[in-house]
């Protein structure tokens, strides 16, 4: 038996909330939650059902060129909005309540209040007062939410990319703040920057070594 071809998102998740009476939708998606360093980035996004951009998608599954015409379109034919948690919210709070908190500011930046908001993931922010649900893959299945996870993206690839102007060395601009292999090893070449989530692993395993190599 074949198995169903999956098109990408759509607006169907919308169109239902619109069919229960509730007029303005909004996804939201943040961007982030696994780097070592940087801010974590959401985006909420009410499209105009009369004018969604042909595209929407994952922001993971198109290319950078892709990404950025959508982003700049959505920005011309929707009502965006980007929000965001500091390094040391991160740190203070935890990653996943951070990632949430950027959502919150998101949704609360938008032009209009959203009277129903599609958020990706399982969970729906505890701050997120406005009817809600949650959409397990959502940025795969809600063209609102594939919209916020290309705006997200951008916003914190391009902070990402500012970083490393002023702190060469790590490949955030190619990385962004991810993990990889080459920031690994500057981390202990060159040390930590304030931009380090010292509550993550790795960089916190560094920081006990050196006050552990200092004692």
């Amino acid at each position: 038996m074949r198995q169903a071809v999956h098109m990408g998102p759509d607006y169907s998740f919308e169109s239902a909330a619109q069919g229960r009476g509730l007029v303005h939708i909004a996804g939201v998606d943040e961007v982030g939650r696994g780097p070592l360093a940087g801010p974590v980035v959401a985006a909420a996004v009410i499209l105009n059902p009369a004018c969604i951009p042909d595209g929407l998608n994952d922001s993971k599954k198109m290319t950078a060129k892709k990404r950025r015409m959508l982003n700049d379109l959505l920005w011309e034919v929707a009502d965006v909005s980007l929000g965001e948690a500091t390094v040391e919210e991160i740190d203070d709070i935890n990653i996943l309540r951070a990632s949430h908190l950027a959502m919150e500011r998101a949704v609360a930046g938008l032009k209009q209040t959203p009277d129903h908001v599609l958020v990706d993931g399982n969970l729906i922010p505890r701050g997120l007062t406005l009817s809600s649900e949650a959409i397990v893959k959502g940025d795969g299945r809600s063209q609102s939410i594939a919209a916020a996870s290309i705006v997200a993206k951008i916003r914190r690839d391009y902070v990402m990319w500012d970083l490393a102007q002023h702190y060469p060395g790590y490949g955030w601009e190619t990385n962004a703040g991810y993990p990889t292999k080459a920031h690994v090893e500057a981390l202990r070449n060159i040390g930590i920057t304030p931009h380090h989530r010292r509550s993550f692993k790795p960089v916190h395993n560094i920081l006990y070594q050196e006050k552990y190599v200092s004692n």
